[in-house]
């Protein structure tokens, strides 16, 4: 796997690392464009022997590159088998970004974003049995592509489901919320849109990384942006 600072000495222009991958949206006068874009990044990844998860749309098309395959080493240097950016898809976003050059398409790397869930918990083993089987329908997705208990679906049919370590409490308190990644250019924009809209920044010490924000009613949302990796001047 390679580090965020890694990612940022990339320079991938095109290209937003959010979560476990990099992301990028290409936007496309019509679906014929879209296709024939697609299909010549068929090709590039077929000659690499590996391939973007893609989502298309009216006028875009997103595309998400993460390796299944990655390493990670725990500071025991214990080697944990996880989904992360590997050379490899920096290698590919590369190509996809000198396709879309060459077909004329324009990337929007500002409008690219992730959802996650986080979930406070003293007891994730516990728990997270049941949260693979209400998501997914399969066990297999408890830590699946993480070193976690964090529930994942490996098609990408509902958001990551994360615990945060917490300690018991008997009070009831918002346990559930929700993590919204995005392009480090436009985070504080999107706060500043949720405060003008009645927002309340709640809890911004890790800043820019994680902001909290609070609704009216006290629910509670992170902006989530991977500093480390943004593409450095």
């Amino acid at each position: 796997m390679m580090r965020s600072a890694e990612i940022a000495g990339t320079n991938l222009t095109d290209w937003r690392k959010l979560a476990q991958g990099l992301h990028a949206r290409y936007l496309v006068d019509d679906f014929a464009a879209g296709a024939r874009l697609l299909v010549a990044v068929g090709e590039a990844g077929d000659a690499l022997g590996h391939h973007p998860s893609v989502s298309m749309g009216r006028g875009y098309v997103d595309l998400k590159l993460v390796s299944a395959d990655a390493i990670y080493r725990d500071d025991e240097g214990t080697e944990y088998v996880v989904e992360w950016v590997t050379q490899l898809d920096v290698d590919l976003a590369r190509q996809i970004s000198e396709i879309a050059a060459d077909h004329q398409v324009e990337a929007d790397p500002a409008s690219v974003s992730v959802i996650e869930l986080g979930l406070d918990t003293a007891r994730s083993a516990t728990i997270a049995p049941v949260w693979a089987a209400l998501l997914t329908g399969h066990a297999e997705a408890q830590g699946h592509g993480s070193p976690s208990d964090e529930i994942r679906d490996a098609t990408g049919r509902v958001p990551n489901l994360w615990f945060g370590d917490t300690d018991e409490v008997e009070a009831p308190r918002q346990r559930f919320h929700v993590e919204v990644y995005v392009a480090p250019e436009v985070a504080e924009q999107r706060i500043a849109a949720a405060v003008a809209a009645g927002g309340t920044v709640v809890d911004d010490s890790e800043a820019p990384a994680l902001t909290v924000i609070a609704d009216q009613d006290g629910n509670r949302g992170v902006v989530c942006i991977d500093a480390a990796a943004a593409a450095k001047d």
